[in-house]
């Protein structure tokens, strides 16, 4: 659908779901978001029709249409002015690999990684490099943030996991960046246990998305999986444990490798343009400062290589559920009593491909960042049962841990102060928001129990299986949802919460 016609369809799914506003007096309580609710929206935006939600997909379409549609029918409306109602385009470079081989010479010697332990993808149309000499970056970076090797003309392989030093070091997205920009020729990150090797490899595909106005990367980019990293370690004379274990130095320089590479590959290169939604309800009583709601609505898509028995993503806890409790949070604080402060909710695209579309929003904000009080971000929260502690992914900041504190206590939930949540805080959406100073939370179940959250990472995540059922627990969620509805309340609510951190 060509984008023109995008948007006019957009406009009218929502002028037809606007619903006369109530002339009867709200109630005085928000009624409690049901299981059943959530379930109904997970099951369409998690069903097959949806395609699992690609971005620059059919499967986009439909995923806007409906969240457009129930944001609409729950009293939000279009930020004002904006020229794309409802939307804010995001423009892409999408990669996808025709074709690649890696071959690689260690100690003067052959050495072969078999298809199943690397994943690798040109920049361009077509890429051809031969006898590149390598060089183990570790993390990359040194305690200061700088590139800590001569990596020009170079392949550098740089491990996953982050830094174990140094204050607010760039992940792994942004130090391959850096890596480029210091001139390697070719970038292999070694994956981590904390991301299963297949779960990765499905997740990335054989397609690489940027933003368009981001920098290119280097002219061959790629992965390995954690065997295939210690088998070509090793083949070139080295302890793969001893290269990570000197690498957590913040003064490590990295170490030359007897080690040379041939690369080949041809891609298809296509710039299109994903969206984020964003929506507005606006104050009784607005005072310059806003909440803002967010969470992804985008997955995987059609992720499994044909003949497979289920080819789709579908991403029914990864995020459809996020997207399922910011629509009924939206039904709540749009129908009950009027908050005194504008209330945001922001969908953005592209979560899966490094934070993309909550950069852009960062980048591109249709509110001023400033004004943002605080960035409330739900993201894969259908794990917990009822009953599981509250964590907080960004806690720290006195006050408003004071407000999340009173209102899960009010509603009888319990705080997980364990902080074993805060290893996540790099890999969701507010970390775009939070590194440009809004102060961003992801509250709730799903990040305190950490034996159900790495069964999930461990099983069903970034795979076929993360398809909607009746196994999914759902009421976690649903108390959760109600603790947000909660915390828009308080956070607006410019007699309680002043909009800074005294």
């Amino acid at each position: 659908m060509k984008t023109t016609r995008f948007h006019a369809a957009v406009a009218a799914i929502a002028l037809f779901a606007i619903a006369p506003a109530a002339s009867a007096a709200p109630a005085k309580a928000d009624a409690p978001v049901t299981e059943a609710q959530l379930a109904e929206h997970i099951r369409i935006l998690a069903g097959d029709a949806f395609e699992g939600r690609a971005p620059g997909t059919e499967g986009e379409d439909r995923t806007i249409a409906y969240v457009v549609g129930e944001w609409a029918k729950a009293g939000l409306v279009p930020v004002p002015d904006s020229t794309t109602p409802w939307l804010q385009p995001v423009p892409f470079v999408e990669t996808q690999a025709l074709s690649g081989s890696a071959k690689f010479k260690a100690n003067g010697r052959d050495f072969a990684i078999g298809d199943d332990g690397i994943i690798l993808t040109g920049r361009d149309a077509s890429v051809s490099l031969v006898g590149v000499p390598a060089v183990f970056v570790g993390y990359g970076v040194d305690g200061t943030g700088k590139v800590n090797a001569d990596v020009a003309g170079k392949l550098a392989i740089m491990l996953f996991d982050n830094a174990p030093f140094g204050d607010k070091l760039p992940r792994y997205r942004e130090r391959r960046q850096m890596l480029a920009d210091a001139g390697a020729s070719a970038v292999l990150v070694i994956s981590t246990g904390a991301v299963p090797w297949p779960a990765l490899r499905e997740s990335l595909g054989s397609k690489y998305m940027r933003l368009a106005s981001a920098k290119a990367g280097a002219p061959v980019s790629g992965f390995l999986s954690p065997e295939a990293g210690d088998a070509l370690l090793k083949a070139a004379g080295q302890d793969g444990a001893a290269l990570r274990e000197a690498a957590k130095s913040p003064d490590y320089k990295g170490a030359a490798l007897p080690v040379t590479a041939d690369f080949a590959a041809q891609s298809a290169v296509r710039p299109f343009a994903s969206h984020n939604v964003i929506a507005k309800l606006p104050g009784a009583k607005p005072d310059g400062k806003a909440v803002l709601f967010l969470g992804h609505w985008d997955h995987l898509g059609i992720c499994a290589p044909e003949g497979a028995a289920d080819r789709i993503c579908n991403g029914a806890v990864d995020n459809a559920s996020g997207i399922a409790v910011l629509i009924e949070v939206a039904k709540r604080l749009g129908k009950g009593a009027r908050p005194d402060r504008d209330i945001y909710f922001l969908a953005t695209t592209a979560e899966e491909k490094g934070l993309l579309g909550a950069h852009y929003f960062a980048d591109h904000p249709v509110v001023p960042l400033s004004d943002i009080t605080v960035a409330l971000n739900v993201d894969t929260i259908a794990i917990s049962p009822r009953g599981t502690p509250v964590a907080t992914i960004g806690r720290g900041k006195p006050a408003y841990d004071a407000v999340v504190r009173d209102a899960a206590t009010r509603l009888g939930r319990k705080l997980d102060g364990d902080g074993e949540a805060d290893a996540f805080i790099q890999r969701q959406d507010g970390w775009a928001l939070g590194a440009k100073g809004v102060t961003s939370l992801m509250v709730g179940g799903s990040f305190s129990d950490m034996k159900l959250l790495e069964a999930f990472l461990g099983s069903d995540y970034h795979r076929p299986a993360d398809n909607f059922s009746d196994k999914i627990p759902l009421g976690g969620a649903a108390e959760d949802a109600d603790l947000h509805v909660a915390l828009g309340r308080a956070f607006a609510d410019t007699k309680a919460w002043s909009g800074t951190e005294k």
